[in-house]
């Protein structure tokens, strides 16, 4: 249908910690995928699978490394230590060189076979981003599905970003935001926040999304720690609009100093008020002006500070996107539909 010159390419990057007993089949879906596109000689191919092990705790270095040497378009990296899903996520990003990039988890937890539905919903609407929505319950666990889901809506609405409510990992990206992205996370960047830094053409797919391992087991990879680390990471990378209640309450303040102070003078000179218990409106004045003015300065120093950590941690000023080969991609989504 197209040159080979002219396809699209999709790189695959996944973090691996604990998946040896899911890779062989992983890999085997991912082979299928590729071979599939191939014969139809589709406008996109999937070039290249980034395995990035993340300190193993089991075989799955052994088998990586030996799919490797079966399958070209395998590339296994292997870190110097245990850094987590976020920093191996964006470690294997900066080696992709795909025009879109698809992450997903290691234990078939997220199914390559939606990888074309999430490429539509991208090209239909030239979307930058696109999130799998889990239709059900993922880990069948009530404080873990339903804490994580309060959790983001929380910090969602306190830093006026609703897109917070879809992070998780299963998320198609543009190449070129994907890569920039990563290129600007530090140590304690979310992901996802700094994805959303440069582009807000987010989408979503809905999906049945199951975590059979966390199911069957009852355990998961991520303990308690993890997870509190994984929420502080998410509110240090997000500017918090919350901080500036600090400053508006201030400003009340000193309005409300002003508008007690005049009154109180208004009812002296012309009514001869006589409240009784003398020095108490001069001590509500006072309080309410410095307490005003300590509060107002507070919140604008929260904003100096937030500011300052979006700018050590790379939020850019602009980005500029390419998205021209969307029509590309969509023409054969299309033709592939109807036939």
């Amino acid at each position: 249908m197209n040159p080979i010159k002219n396809r699209l390419s999709l790189s695959v990057v996944i973090p691996v910690y604990s998946g040896a007993q899911f890779l062989e089949k992983l890999v085997g879906e991912l082979n299928a995928i590729r071979i599939k596109w191939a014969d139809e000689n589709a406008v996109i191919a999937l070039t290249e699978a980034i395995f990035i092990v993340d300190e193993a705790i089991d075989r799955s270095a052994e088998i990586l490394d030996e799919q490797a040497g079966v399958y070209s378009w395998i590339t296994v990296l292997h870190l110097s230590r245990n850094f987590g899903q976020h920093p191996a996520t964006t470690a294997g990003i900066l080696q992709t060189s795909g025009d879109w990039v698809i992450t997903l988890d290691e234990d078939m937890q997220h199914p390559p076979s939606k990888i074309e539905a999430m490429l539509h919903k991208a090209a239909i609407n030239g979307i930058d981003v696109v999130y799998a929505c889990p239709e059900q319950a993922v880990h069948e666990s009530i404080f873990r599905d339903y804490s994580s889901r309060i959790y983001k809506k929380i910090i969602g609405y306190l830093a006026g970003n609703e897109n917070i409510q879809l992070f998780n990992s299963f998320r198609l990206i543009r190449g070129s935001i994907a890569r920039a992205a990563s290129g600007v996370c530090g140590h304690d960047t979310y992901f996802d926040v700094a994805l959303s830094w440069f582009s807000q053409r987010i989408g979503t797919v809905e999906m049945a999304l199951k975590d059979d391992r966390v199911i069957q087991s009852g355990k998961s990879g991520y303990d308690l720690q993890k997870l509190f680390s994984h929420a502080r990471r998410m509110i240090v990378s997000t500017h918090m609009k919350a901080l500036r209640i600090g400053a508006v309450l201030g400003a009340i303040g000193l309005i409300s100093s002003f508008a007690y102070g005049g009154y109180v003078l208004s009812e002296g000179l012309f009514s001869h008020m006589n409240s009784g218990a003398r020095g108490w409106s001069s001590l509500m004045i006072v309080v309410l002006f410095f307490g005003g003015v300590s509060t107002f300065m507070s919140g604008v120093l929260l904003e100096y500070i937030a500011v300052i950590l979006l700018h050590t941690q790379g939020k850019p000023a602009f980005f500029i996107v390419d998205r021209r080969s969307d029509a590309l991609l969509l023409e054969w989504l299309r033709s592939e539909r109807t036939t």
